[in-house]
């Protein structure tokens, strides 16, 4: 017996489904806009365990994802700074503007870092 559910997250909700394989349930996750399968598949002792361990790092995946695009934001910004820094009038505005964008980068690394240590066992 196969079961299904569904997971928004974000901008994207996705059908679950968890099939019995041998003597556990494996399941995976289908992008609904799309049609294509994302993701990882996952196993527990029941269609529920399965599905919520694969909710789980859905949810996580979705975060890193977010984390990620936050930090190469935050780099560009700071390149951006630095190549601005070279034909600056005033030299202090730039370093600040520098300063602060190294502080934007380095949190968005950090908080990238802190968001995958918290991946969830699979």
């Amino acid at each position: 017996m196969t079961d299904t559910t569904y997971l928004t997250v974000g901008p994207t909700t996705y059908r679950l489904t968890a099939s019995p394989h041998n003597s556990k349930f494996v399941a995976h996750a289908v992008r609904e806009d799309s049609g294509e399968r994302f993701g990882i598949e996952t196993s527990g002792h029941s269609a529920d365990e399965a599905m919520g361990t694969l909710s789980r790092w859905l949810q996580w995946q979705a975060e890193h994802a977010q984390g990620l695009e936050a930090l190469q934001q935050a780099e560009r910004v700071y390149h951006r700074a630095m190549a601005d820094a070279a034909f600056s009038q005033t030299p202090e505005a730039a370093a600040e503007e520098r300063r602060t964008a190294l502080d934007a980068m380095n949190a968005a690394r950090t908080h990238l870092d802190e968001t995958r240590l918290r991946r969830p066992n699979v």
